[in-house]
């Protein structure tokens, strides 16, 4: 694959969201997050959602990640309209499609790298054997192969996150949604961060990555930015 930035224009759209509101309650009293928000994503895209605090960002990533339902509108990922799904179909729908990217690791400290990694396949009916390949496999491409065996008190920042991406990738997911991924790094461990999602996991391996960011330099790793204000992007 190129290393020029792929082209949207004739690529089929992973993420379809139409009429979306999203209404929580503050006791009596309605806050509207998301008001009447339509996107589309293409497939294999690199997109990073800015905007203030406040401004709907991680319920956006939620309702793609079908980690929370809209209060109206459809929210259509890969062909499943997941906001009709049952929270059991949801789980599964989560487990075989999305990889979860946080600011924090929350990596288990009593297990090893490779252990960490093989977390999401305890989900799957797999031999011990397979979870390990898998794993190994995720570890190697996150650049990790010689700290399978260390502890996360034994990693730096930097190679925590990349443990967390190869967990992420384990299941071998159609999109990464990526919630503030660098937030927690230094500056040369962000860079390493980004190289790894762009260039190996966006172009070489085709994945979509949906990244909430603060960071204007993060988002200018992105093939697309979208900036949200007031449950609405602008």
């Amino acid at each position: 694959m190129s290393a020029a930035a792929p082209s949207t224009a004739t690529k089929e759209s992973i993420v379809k969201l139409s009429g979306i509101k999203k209404t929580f309650w503050r006791g009596k009293e309605p806050v509207k997050v998301l008001d009447n928000l339509s996107l589309d994503i293409p497939k294999g895209s690199f997109e990073a959602l800015m905007g203030p605090s406040g401004s709907g960002k991680s319920t956006l990533l939620n309702l793609i990640a079908g980690l929370d339902k809209p209060t109206e509108g459809t929210v259509n990922v890969g062909g499943e309209m997941i906001h009709a799904l049952s929270e059991g179909g949801l789980a599964k729908w989560r487990s075989q499609n999305i990889g979860f990217i946080f600011q924090a690791f929350n990596l288990l400290p009593v297990l090893t790298a490779q252990q960490n990694v093989e977390l999401p396949l305890l989900l799957r009916k797999l031999s011990a054997a397979e979870r390990a390949k898998r794993a190994q496999t995720a570890l190697r491409i996150v650049g990790l192969e010689d700290r399978m065996d260390h502890f996360p008190r034994q990693l730096s920042g930097g190679q925590e996150q990349r443990v967390t991406i190869a967990r992420a990738i384990v299941n071998d997911p159609k999109i990464l949604v990526c919630d503030e991924p660098t937030g927690n790094l230094d500056k040369q461990s962000t860079q390493d961060i980004l190289q790894l999602l762009l260039v190996r996991l966006n172009k070489e391996f085709e994945k979509t990555i949906l990244m909430v960011t603060h960071d204007p330099a993060a988002a200018e790793c992105a093939t697309i930015i979208r900036k949200l204000d007031k449950g609405q992007l602008v």
